[in-house]
């Protein structure tokens, strides 16, 4: 059996969510194929605080949970265009958490949106609770993981070992 650890990274400035997740899939055809939780939760940064700080927080905290988790693959989702302002600090976020995995030499995959929510839920357009309820049943879970943030990035690692298996 093979087993894949996939972080999933949800950017942003005030709330950078994160969700881990252990695939094992096994070369037999009779064997089935296995995604469990295995972590899950937010780096959180003040709105007060001067941006340049909250970008180390992240920087800081992402570096810790890299080393801890140790994953195999990233998955992160990527930059959507929609309120220019929000958009500029969650690019600056992205930048850090790139800069986190390149110094960690870590490989990673992208995915829009509308990818995470056609590989969930079968539809680009899917509702957020939509999407969540499917992070649920995929990971075998009696909740919905909280806060939406960690959700999100649940949903992103999903996303990747999904793409693994239809890759591999």
């Amino acid at each position: 059996m093979t087993k894949i650890k996939i972080l999933g990274l949800d950017p942003g400035i005030a709330t950078l969510g994160f969700g881990t997740i252990v695939g094992q899939q096994s070369s037999k055809v009779t064997d089935s194929t296995l995604v469990k939780l295995d972590d899950f939760g937010i780096i959180k940064t003040q709105a007060k605080t001067p941006l340049g700080d909250r970008l180390c927080i992240i920087y800081d905290d992402l570096h810790t949970l890299v080393n801890e988790i140790q994953p195999d693959l990233v998955a992160i989702e990527k930059l959507f265009f929609y309120r220019m302002s929000h958009t500029i600090t969650v690019a600056q976020a992205r930048g850090v958490l790139m800069l986190v995995l390149g110094q960690a030499g870590l490989p990673y995959v992208e995915f829009t949106p509308p990818e995470i929510k056609q590989a969930l839920t079968g539809y680009g357009n899917a509702a957020k609770i939509e999407v969540q309820e499917a992070v649920a049943r995929e990971l075998s879970l009696d909740f919905i993981p909280r806060p939406d943030d960690a959700a999100d990035a649940l949903a992103i690692a999903i996303t990747a070992w999904f793409h693994q298996n239809v890759n591999s």
